[in-house]
């Protein structure tokens, strides 16, 4: 049996343990029962935001968007499908800069969308601009 690896739910925050072999299996959050896969990126809050990026053993890409961003409206669905192909690998979640400005301000963010990769809460890479799909795999692709 290979080791577990912690998911953070999506819906209520939970940190679950998710053996390795069982990635692929649909798990479901021990705490609400709501699938720890395949709903499309986070939404990060105040009350979500550490939480989420340093309980998952999975590297963690973040958005930074804001609603009035064209680039970045035109780019989430972009995003939301990179979700769906690639979150046994890697967990998205997105983070609005307009509504969460002190949880963006640490990060420098001078232009969005602004894309963070995070590995055990901690920045590893990032990519500023819209991204078209195959770019936006191939950039992960390259950081994992």
């Amino acid at each position: 049996m290979s080791a577990a690896i912690h998911i953070v739910c999506p819906q209520c925050a939970a940190t679950n343990r998710v053996p390795a072999e069982r990635l692929g299996e649909q798990p479901r959050c021990g705490a609400c029962r709501t699938p720890l896969r395949g709903g499309g990126p986070v939404e990060l809050t105040p009350a979500t935001f550490g939480r989420y990026l340093q309980g998952n053993d999975l590297p963690v890409l973040v958005d930074f968007w804001a609603p009035w961003c064209g680039p970045c409206r035109s780019m989430a669905p972009v995003f939301a499908e990179a979700s769906r192909q690639l979150d046994d690998r890697v967990r998205f979640a997105k983070l609005d800069t307009e509504a969460h400005p002190q949880l963006a301000a640490p990060f420098g963010i001078r232009g969005i969308p602004t894309l963070i990769l995070f590995r055990q809460g901690r920045e590893s890479a990032r990519v500023s601009g819209a991204l078209g799909l195959a770019p936006l795999s191939d950039w992960i692709d390259r950081q994992l």
